[in-house]
Parts: structure tokens; C-alpha cells; sequence
């Protein structure tokens, strides 16, 4: 459970983001700082210029964010905590649907929009920006711009809703994470996020972390390779497991991991969501 006491908190801007949304909801009583990425809200995390940051981490239609997860890798932060987030997307606009010839929004918010935009408007340009709320300001510009972004954006922003629900699927939820400097306490009911790097040369390396899992029979949600940035064909893999760090089975699996592996890093153990 996030703690709600007044905070710094960092998300991506300018105003009417889906990340403002989210940390809205988990901390009602904060002071919001806006960034123009990730990276910089996590950075401002490792320096101490604020008490949290919340970041995308996965989306159900498109994966996880790319930039979130390197950032989490390179820098020395934690998760401590993460929600899910309904993400509803509308089309915003000054002018009619006849009139627009060039949609501004996030590339992640035109991906999970893919299918809606070639059906709706396969003539107009796709223009991608740093945020969603972005788009929402630049759309008041001109009325064959829009944006697609947040209902709560376009009332910021003075734009009308040209169509709603514009996004390929309504199971479109983003999972945020709330990063820290410190691992919270167990509570029974937690995740842990790893990242671990193997040899590339080393045969049947993934078989064997695995399996250090799955013999104390810890459950694994989620399991995903990442280009290392190295090379073509070397990855690090991300892991998410039920269980606190300190429980005695993961302890067990992360040491005997750590003999194996090159790179074992805990992201974070924290408190998991109860829904999807």
C-alpha cells in the first residue's frame, strides 16, 4: 500500500498526462513536478529532488515501456510500489472530423490507437510528441490538428472531443510504477522485479534460473528478454515474481542465482496490486 502523506512526486508532463492520473490516485495529497521523459523523472528520483516518481511500465495492448525499464537498470532507484490504470483514449480537437489531416500524440498512445486511425483516418499524418497532454496543447494550434489523449486533457487544454473510446481494445490498461530509494517492508502480499544478464556463450543458462523458481515453487507473472545494448542477440531478461525479497524461497533462488548469473539486479519489492 502507497503511503498517501504529502510528497514530491515526478511523472511525465506537461499537465494532463495518464501519469499525472495515476499518481493523482495513489497520493492525493501531493506536489507534482512535470518532466519531458521517464529517464529525467527517475533521475530526479536517484538525486533526491523528489520523494517518488511514477512511470509507465507495461501496457497491455503494446508491452512494456522501453525507457522506463533502462532507466530502472541504470540507475539506483527502486520500485515501491505500482497500480493499474483504465487507459480510455479520445480523439481532441478544434475543429470537425473532415477537417483533421495531421493526429499528434505519444508513440505509445498512436500504437494502441493503430487499428482505430487506419479505419477512421488512414490519410491524416501521425505526428508523435513527448506526452499525450503534449499533443493536447498543440492541438489548440490549429483545427486540422488533433490529439489524442485524455478526456481531462482536452477540458485543460480548451479542445473538443471529436470521438471517444478510440483505442483498439477497453482491456487498454497501463500499469505504473512508483519509484523510490528504499524497499519497502514485506506485507504478504508483494512482487519482486528482477533484471538479470547471462553469458550469451552459456548454454542452457535461462533454463537454470528458472528453474531455481520454479523447485521452491515461486511464482513467476511475467518474464521478458531486452536487447543489452551489447551486441545483436545479447539480451537482459526481466523478471516479475510473486514474493518479497526477504521471504526465505527468494532469498534462496537470488543467491543461488547470483552464482550464475553475470548481472542480477533487483528492481524493486513492493506491495502488488490486487487487480489485472
Amino acid at each position: 500500500m502507497i503511503d498517501r502523506m504529502k510528497r514530491k512526486v515526478g511523472v511525465l508532463g506537461p499537465e494532463g498526462t495518464f501519469s499525472e492520473k495515476a499518481a493523482r490516485r495513489l497520493m492525493l495529497d501531493s506536489d507534482i513536478c512535470y518532466f519531458t521523459d521517464f529517464d529525467e523523472v527517475i533521475a530526479a528520483v536517484e538525486r533526491s529532488d523528489l520523494d517518488i516518481g511514477v512511470v509507465p511500465l507495461e501496457n497491455s495492448l503494446e508491452g512494456s515501456v522501453g525507457q522506463t525499464l533502462d532507466a530502472l537498470l541504470s540507475r539506483d532507484v527502486q520500485i515501491v510500489g505500482e497500480m493499474n490504470l483504465e487507459v480510455r483514449h479520445c480523439l481532441l480537437g478544434r475543429g470537425s472530423p473532415e477537417d483533421v489531416k495531421v493526429i499528434l500524440s505519444h508513440p505509445q498512445a498512436l500504437a494502441q490507437c493503430r487499428g482505430y486511425l487506419k479505419r477512421r483516418f488512414s490519410g491524416a499524418e501521425q505526428r508523435t510528441t513527448g506526452s499525450t497532454s503534449h499533443a493536447a496543447r498543440l492541438a489548440q494550434e490549429f483545427p486540422e490538428m488533433a490529439a489524442i489523449a485524455d478526456a481531462e486533457a482536452g477540458e485543460r487544454y480548451g479542445l473538443a472531443i471529436i470521438d471517444r473510446n478510440v483505442q483498439d481494445s477497453d482491456e487498454n490498461v497501463t500499469r505504473f510504477a512508483v519509484v523510490g530509494r528504499s524497499t519497502p517492508k514485506p506485507t504478504g502480499f508483494d512482487k519482486t522485479s528482477l533484471a538479470i544478464y547471462l553469458e550469451r556463450a552459456e548454454a542452457g543458462a535461462l533454463w537454470e534460473v528458472l528453474g531455481e523458481f520454479a523447485v521452491r515453487k515461486i511464482n513467476l507473472t511475467k518474464i521478458e528478454s531486452r536487447p543489452s545494448k551489447m551486441g545483436l542477440g545479447d539480451y537482459y531478461f526481466f523478471i516479475d515474481l510473486e514474493g518479497h525479497v526477504t521471504d526465505p524461497p527468494v532469498e534462496e533462488a537470488l543467491a543461488r542465482i547470483r552464482k550464475r548469473a553475470a548481472v542480477t539486479k533487483v528492481l524493486g519489492s513492493y506491495p502488488r496490486t490486487a487487480s489485472p
